[in-house]
Formats: C-alpha cells, sequence, structure tokens
C-alpha cells in the first residue's frame, strides 16, 4: 500500500454488540438499562465482544425486543474480560467477551449473518437459567 506521508495506516480493533435493541448510527450504548439477561436488574455494565459468533448469541439470547441486530461498536473508555464467561465457565477469554461501565458509541451494523439452530439457542437458554446468569 503506498501512503503519501509514509505514516504507518492505524486499524482499530472491531468490536461488536449483539442485542434486539434497534439502534442507529452514532447511538451510544450506556449502562443503567434493564439487563438483557438473567433477573434483568439495571445492568451496571455494558458488554461487547470481539468474536461474530458471541454477538450472535447476544442478539438470539436478548429479552427484549423482536429483531436481533449485530453492531459494530466503539468503546469509549476502558474495558474488563467478562468475569461472567472469563475463567468462570471458559478458561482465560476463548469468546473475547468484555464489559464497560462507559458507553459505546454504534459505528455500523453487521446484516448478514448466519444464527444458530433452535436446538441450540434452547439449549443454552436452559444453560443460563441453571447458572442464572
Amino acid at each position: 500500500m503506498n501512503n503519501t506521508n509514509n505514516a504507518p495506516t492505524v486499524f482499530a480493533q472491531t468490536y461488536f454488540h449483539g442485542t434486539k435493541a434497534d439502534l442507529a448510527l452514532g447511538d451510544l450504548i450506556t449502562p443503567g438499562q434493564i439487563s438483557n439477561f438473567g433477573k434483568r436488574s439495571n445492568a451496571q455494565f455494558i458488554y461487547l465482544t470481539s468474536t461474530l459468533d458471541a454477538a450472535i448469541w447476544g442478539a438470539e439470547l436478548a429479552q427484549n425486543g423482536e429483531s436481533q441486530h449485530i453492531y459494530l461498536v466503539e468503546p469509549t473508555g476502558e474495558l474488563e474480560d467478562d468475569p461472567d464467561l472469563t475463567n468462570q465457565r471458559f478458561p482465560g477469554n476463548p469468546t473475547r467477551s468484555y464489559r464497560s461501565r462507559n458507553p459505546f458509541k454504534v459505528v455500523g451494523e453487521v446484516t448478514i449473518w448466519q444464527g444458530h439452530s433452535m436446538e441450540q439457542i434452547q439449549a443454552m437458554k436452559k444453560g443460563i437459567e441453571k447458572h442464572d446468569v
């Protein structure tokens, strides 16, 4: 690639957020909303992932809304490993899932993706209920 000023090109990390919320480019996803999972309390954190599969699960398992969306998001602050998935259920962080108390800015949407089978979704829901995530 030829760069006129010979400076390296910087690429940002891509993060995904799977949800049933209908959002627009530029919207901010913020903590304090009713959680899509578990006991449905006010969420102190918001979650994102750097794997499309984990984002698909987020969209499929979210309880609010009808349509499923996977948004490309940019974090506005620090991220930490999602403790519900990291080391507690999966050693390390193979789902590349993170959380933050800072907003995520919606910068795009993945519009073509393949979801999981109904059998896989039902099995995952049963597993979540069992662990009361």
